[in-house]
């Protein structure tokens, strides 16, 4: 029964994403009513999280930019169902490299590098990545329990030539790959969620409220002297995306201690404070705040 639930699923993730653009985004904007209006989907942790994120805000100031973001969250988990059936150049057009000789560079050098991401803009769509460059892209994966979105989600996030990985064995992973053949990979991370907890966590200062931090890209480029990047994805307008790999740092290996992810949370936020809606507002990353 799951089985024949998915397939007829999948066929009308498929017939969406075979919608014209023009009809695909009148149905964000009504799947965007009904989430927003009706189920009011997590609208008190949005507010909440908007509220302590910016304290200087008004409360009409904090709902105006609640009602953008569920409009934004919308679009880009319907262009995730695009992924199933649009072209490379199609993505290529919609998710814009605007610095290619970023990656020639790093390509050049003939090592690895930790390329680190946020839930900003559409981070669904840096898959694309794979289509401008040469290394092996090596992207971190958080497992979905149901088997078949499990299983969708992957073929999806792979299908452009990216190595995905589970998030919990990618360190492990990496490790082991730069060990026994080092160099050419790119492994990308997407750091800002909120880590297992344990003693030894690290606090970092993010949005006002000190939270505890995900610094294993970090330690990957210390310990195998590789540089770290970030990509810094932003929308243009509807449906169209360009992203920029900046680095944070060719060796982070002199570093003290957690000041590349310093470097990292500080450009994520200043990205948040200028256009805050295309942030991932839903997810509780404050619940662990002290």
């Amino acid at each position: 029964m799951q089985t024949f639930l998915y397939k007829l699923l999948f066929a009308l993730l498929w017939c969406i994403s075979k919608l014209p653009w023009w009809l695909f985004y009148k149905l964000s904007d009504v799947v965007c009513f009904i989430i927003y209006y009706i189920i009011g989907y997590r609208k008190k942790v949005v507010y909440d999280n908007l509220t302590h994120a910016f304290p200087e805000k008004s409360p009409d100031e904090i709902k105006k930019i609640r009602r953008k973001f569920y409009s934004y969250m919308c679009d880009m988990f319907l262009e995730m169902t695009k992924s199933i059936t649009i072209s490379n150049e199609e993505l290529q057009k919609r998710y814009v490299l605007k610095n290619p000789e970023m990656f020639r560079h790093i390509e050049n050098s003939g090592k690895s590098t930790v390329l680190l991401a946020a839930h900003y803009a559409n981070y669904e769509w840096s898959n694309a990545l794979c289509l401008y460059t040469t290394n092996q892209v090596v992207a971190a994966f958080k497992p979905i329990k149901n088997k078949y979105f499990n299983d969708l989600v992957y073929k999806l996030r792979s299908r452009l030539g990216a190595e995905v990985v589970a998030s919990k064995e990618i360190l492990r992973h990496a490790f082991a790959m730069e060990r026994n053949d080092p160099g050419r990979r790119i492994y990308g991370l997407i750091a800002d969620q909120t880590p297992r907890l344990d003693k030894d966590n690290i606090y970092k200062t993010f949005l006002g409220r000190e939270v505890p931090v995900f610094v294993g890209g970090e330690a990957l480029a210390k310990k195998k002297k590789l540089s770290i990047t970030y990509a810094k994805v932003d929308k243009v307008k509807r449906g169209f995306y360009e992203i920029e790999i900046v680095m944070i740092d060719e060796d982070v290996s002199d570093f003290t201690n957690f000041e590349a992810t310093e470097k990292y949370y500080n450009i994520i936020e200043a990205q948040i404070r200028e256009r805050p809606e295309l942030y991932l507002w839903t997810h509780k990353r404050w619940k662990h705040a002290k």
